[in-house]
């Protein structure tokens, strides 16, 4: 009887983990905006990981209070990208205009994880996107 009770908790909590789509209406953002060009590209590497990606600022200029878009959809707040640091941000922070997240990696996944192919910076409303250099998955492995 444990053991059929035991099964029964792990089954639930398999189907739990394997949800189609995250999303949350109330998390929705505003469209990419793509009135701003990119108007430059800094030296800062983002490097993908299954369930976050890490921005490694090798430059000397810190980015503080800004908004981070991933590929001209999903964005998030970061308070801050201090010259010379790292700075790791979850792929579940990043929600887009009709309240949906990028599909992260893992074990239970129920799609591919989404592709991160063009990362930017906007400081704000008006001044141009500033472009991020973004590290191959196949880079990464080989590591």
């Amino acid at each position: 009887m444990c053991n059929l009770r035991a099964i029964l908790i792990v089954c639930v909590g398999l189907i739990g983990a394997c949800r189609t789509v995250a999303y949350e209406p109330a998390k929705a953002t505003r469209p990419y905006p793509h009135e701003l060009a990119q108007g430059s590209v800094a030296q800062v590497q983002v490097i993908p990981g299954p369930k976050s990606v890490r921005l490694v600022n090798a430059t000397a200029t810190s980015y503080s209070n800004f908004d981070l878009w991933l590929n001209q959809r999903y964005v998030t707040h970061v308070q801050a990208l201090p010259s010379g640091q790292t700075v790791e941000v979850a792929l579940d922070q990043f929600w887009d205009e009709r309240g949906e997240a990028p599909f992260a990696g893992g074990w239970f996944r129920y799609y591919q994880p989404t592709p991160i192919v063009l990362m930017q910076i906007q400081s704000d409303e008006k001044s141009p996107l500033v472009g991020l250099v973004c590290v191959l998955p196949e880079v990464v492995r080989e590591r």
